[in-house]
């Protein structure tokens, strides 16, 4: 399959949203806001004005109208293309069906997990723990803000539900693995290095010494 012209998904917002109705990009980051989908996409002014032109040169979607609301600067209102109602759905229906490595940061860190030692890393992840379970919290209370009030069908907040059980998953193991740090069950080998390399000296438990 080709390569797409255009991979950042806060395309696929500004496609979704001129799918509903022209706007210009301020109306457009404002109305991503107000649903709350700035969780989903990096929604800045920069990021979608660039992104706005790149969609406009590949002709996904075109200017139709520049409007002016007062003494506001001219605004340019945009609809999408047949072309862009096109790739619109194909890019979906390609993201939906086919999994992609995306490279979390987190799980980089966590390949290096090791590294903290016992005690800090622990620490490391109770914080993180922390963090998680009051970004559920506040994730619950959108759901229960929009869905659960029937402002919002259920399906227009769908990928918050997906990242609530995401993030539920997550801090699961995050507890679970503090739980094995801190009793000693996860061990924690000394690592030297000698002239053939690095070598470890056997399991540690989380106090550092050999069982």
């Amino acid at each position: 399959m080709a390569k797409r012209k255009i991979s950042n998904t806060l395309a696929l917002a500004v496609l979704g949203l001129l799918r509903e109705q022209p706007m210009h990009p301020y109306e457009m980051a404002t109305t991503l806001r107000e649903r709350h989908k700035d969780g989903s996409f990096k929604v800045n002014s920069g990021s979608l004005y660039d992104t706005v032109g790149a969609l406009a040169r590949h002709g996904w979607i075109e200017p139709v109208e520049t409007a002016r609301d007062g003494r506001r600067p001219e605004r340019t209102v945009y609809a999408t293309t047949e072309s862009g109602r096109h790739e619109f759905v194909r890019w979906i229906d390609e993201l939906l069906r086919t999994p992609v490595a995306e490279y979390p940061k987190f799980m980089a860190a966590v390949s290096y997990l090791g590294a903290l030692g016992p005690d800090r890393a622990a620490e490391a992840l109770a914080e993180r723990a922390g963090h998680l379970a009051q970004r559920i919290e506040e994730t619950n209370a959108v759901l229960a803000d929009t869905v659960g009030s029937g402002r919002v069908p259920r399906l227009f907040m769908i990928e918050a539900e997906c990242a609530l059980h995401s993030w539920e998953a997550e801090l699961a193991w995050t507890r679970r693995t503090i739980a094995e740090i801190r009793d000693g069950s996860l061990s924690w080998p000394e690592v030297q290095r000698t002239e053939q390399g690095w070598t470890w000296s056997g399991p540690t438990d989380s106090k550092g010494s050999t069982p």
